[in-house]
């Protein structure tokens, strides 16, 4: 399941769950239970940069790889993790994870 996924090509597993949790300040138990769901939601929350960003940087990615591969220079990735993290905390992204919104 997702195995071919942005979060699958920096990642070993579907790990995405506790991220979104642990950035989202929201318990596991509180997200989608279905992880197919979860990552659509994800992916509609985020644009396909900011989620390679996301992947990458959770992974431990190394930050000039990082910039190498997104074509940013260090003021623009600092400035591309600030709006990603600055997303995920937002109401309106947080609550769509949740799942008695998802219904």
């Amino acid at each position: 399941m997702l195995e071919s996924t942005v979060w699958r090509q920096y990642h070993n597993d579907n790990s995405f769950r506790q991220k979104v949790s642990e950035f989202c300040v929201l318990q596991s138990e509180d997200l989608i239970e279905n992880d197919k769901d979860l990552y659509a939601v994800l992916k509609a929350k985020l644009t396909k940069k900011e989620l390679k960003l996301f992947a990458m940087d959770t992974a431990g990615i190394d930050e000039a790889e990082i910039k190498a591969d997104l074509s940013l220079d260090d003021e623009g990735l600092k400035k591309a993790k600030f709006k990603l993290y600055k997303k995920l905390k937002q109401d309106k992204t947080r609550l769509s994870f949740r799942a008695s919104n998802f219904e």
